[in-house]
């Protein structure tokens, strides 16, 4: 039976950094939100095969043709490609992100292990979002190379008419935190995160710094998420491994500030 398809509108909140994939050559992990504030979990989506006009980005709302994948996680949708329009500009960041948290922050949880309680005992949710209590550090470690076969995949250019015109390159390193949530039972996670951001940067200062990049690295996703963001992560379960959840995105707003007007009265 061929699957259903239906219009969705959708708001873009989380990309990943692209990996090789069979069915994709490369694919990136896509979450939104539905106009009716659900979550949805798109794919495949071979980010830098589409055509320009459908390069959507964060904060964007999209519309595009959804059917329910045979993947058992709930909010896992497959689209066609083509049908993706964009229908707004990203969602400004403005000083305090009001826009992003009205459609963002409804979805929160308590906390990472509320969350996996919650899967364990229900199958679902399998993407969520929540503010750790407090991030400990940020775990950097080398990454094996991809293989041979991943490699392939990659070079399957024949595939589509119109592919990327530089190949994938990896990031050879893995990026988690270290934090704890907001129960008081945590003793701690540490979850690998796959943040589009995150690869990009390391793409742009290793050029930028050569060998000082991870000084700057540090300062930003360390430093910064841990003293001068309230940050949040986006987390979702891994396919190939149900109960294992990673870091698919953070959301970051400046942390409110005490009005000094307040204390004056």
């Amino acid at each position: 039976m061929s699957p259903q398809y239906e219009t969705k509108r959708v708001l873009i909140v989380v990309r990943t950094y692209p990996t090789p994939a069979r069915k994709g050559v490369e694919v990136s992990c896509t979450a939104a939100i539905t106009e009716d504030g659900k979550w949805m979990r798109l794919f495949p989506i071979p980010y830098r095969f589409l055509a320009e006009d459908k390069r959507f980005r964060k904060y964007q709302w999209i519309d595009v043709d959804v059917a329910k994948a045979s993947d058992v996680r709930p909010e896992s949708y497959k689209i066609r490609g083509d049908s993706i329009k964009i229908v707004s500009e990203p969602l400004p960041p403005d000083n305090e992100w009001r826009l992003r948290k009205e459609y963002v922050l409804p979805l929160q949880s308590h906390s990472m292990c509320c969350l996996q309680e919650n899967r364990d005992a229900n199958g679902h949710p399998t993407l969520g979002i929540f503010r750790p209590r407090s991030i400990e550090r940020l775990i950097i470690t080398p990454e094996p190379p991809w293989t041979q076969g991943q490699l392939n995949l990659l070079r399957q250019a024949d595939l589509f008419e119109q592919g990327p015109h530089t190949e994938l390159e990896q990031v050879p390193f893995n990026f988690k935190y270290k934090f704890y949530c907001d129960d008081p039972t945590c003793n701690s996670h540490t979850m690998t995160c796959t943040d589009w951001e995150m690869g990009e940067s390391w793409r742009r200062w290793k050029v930028k710094y050569g060998d000082g990049w991870e000084e700057k690295f540090r300062l930003r996703y360390e430093d910064e998420m841990i003293n001068k963001y309230d940050t949040h992560f986006y987390v979702g379960t891994v396919h190939q491994h149900p109960s294992a959840w990673i870091i698919v995105g953070l959301f970051y707003p400046p942390r409110q500030t005490e009005d000094p007007q307040a204390t004056l009265f």
